[in-house]
């Protein structure tokens, strides 16, 4: 399957792209790609034996849970919105899958699922919003077997500095660049954000090791419209980019988010 930029669903997962079009369906993929990239590979390793067990704790509508389902795993969503999960089983009935959707939080994962009984668990932008972040992380790490993984994904404090300054925000950036929770003031509409030390460290705490800690949208929420514009590989090119960004450390400051595949000894 390949969408209009010319980027395979292999390469971001089809994670959202449903319904863009042109410049923002490029855009989408550029920033998708990363993840996706690194779940392929995480897939091949653990699925040899056949399909996964595969827990999407906070998964919404299904962006990341039917793109997996349709490589044959078994999925489930725990989510606490009833309209999500609606619109996860349109999704899954539309792309001919079955994903299981379940109302919860985190806090609920230990009660829903016998201990060690993920192959994979994804926390995807979860771990922003919920009350205890290292209980939560504690909660997935205990229904992941033994030599599963879970997939990380979370919002980067150090490139809110940035994207407040970009914005004119001055004040706002000075205030995130000190503030404990990550956060630019009290209107900020995020709980909190993470730097890439406080996040290994909530990953160690929960008893997950091995991990790998990789930058994600490192260009595409900064780069202007324009870019956009006349060239019809901007995309794919854009993808190769964030691919190659997303292992080097220098640049790992200003990607917007930071995604970790930590293992389950």
């Amino acid at each position: 399957m390949t969408d209009s930029s010319g980027t395979s669903a292999s390469a971001t997962g089809g994670f959202g792209v449903s319904g863009l079009t042109g410049p923002a369906r490029a855009a989408n993929a550029a920033r998708t790609a990363v993840v996706w990239d690194a779940l392929s590979r995480l897939l091949a390793r653990l699925s040899e034996d056949g399909p996964l067990e595969i827990v999407d704790a906070g998964g919404g509508t299904g962006g990341v849970a039917v793109p997996l389902a349709e490589l044959g795993h078994r999925v489930t969503v725990v989510e606490p919105s009833p309209d999500s999960l609606a619109a996860l089983e349109r999704r899954a009935s539309e792309s001919g899958v079955t994903v299981r959707g379940v109302q919860g939080e985190t806090r609920d994962l230990a009660s829903l699922f016998p201990e060690g009984s993920a192959d994979l668990v994804l926390v995807h932008n979860v771990l922003e919003y919920v009350d205890e972040p290292a209980a939560a992380l504690a909660d997935v790490a205990g229904i992941t077997r033994p030599g599963g993984a879970v997939s990380l994904l979370a919002t980067n404090a150090v490139a809110g500095v940035l994207h407040r300054a970009l914005a004119g925000q001055i004040t706002e950036a000075q205030h995130l660049l000190s503030d404990a929770e990550g956060r630019w003031g009290e209107a900020d509409p995020m709980p909190r954000r993470f730097a890439p030390q406080q996040l290994l460290e909530l990953i160690a705490q929960s008893g997950l090791s091995g991990e790998t800690l990789r930058g994600v949208r490192v260009f595409a929420d900064i780069l202007p419209g324009h870019a956009w514009e006349g060239d019809a590989q901007a995309g794919q090119h854009l993808v190769e980019l964030e691919k190659a960004a997303a292992d080097h450390p220098e640049l790992l400051g200003i990607a917007t988010q930071l995604h970790v595949i930590a293992n389950k000894p």
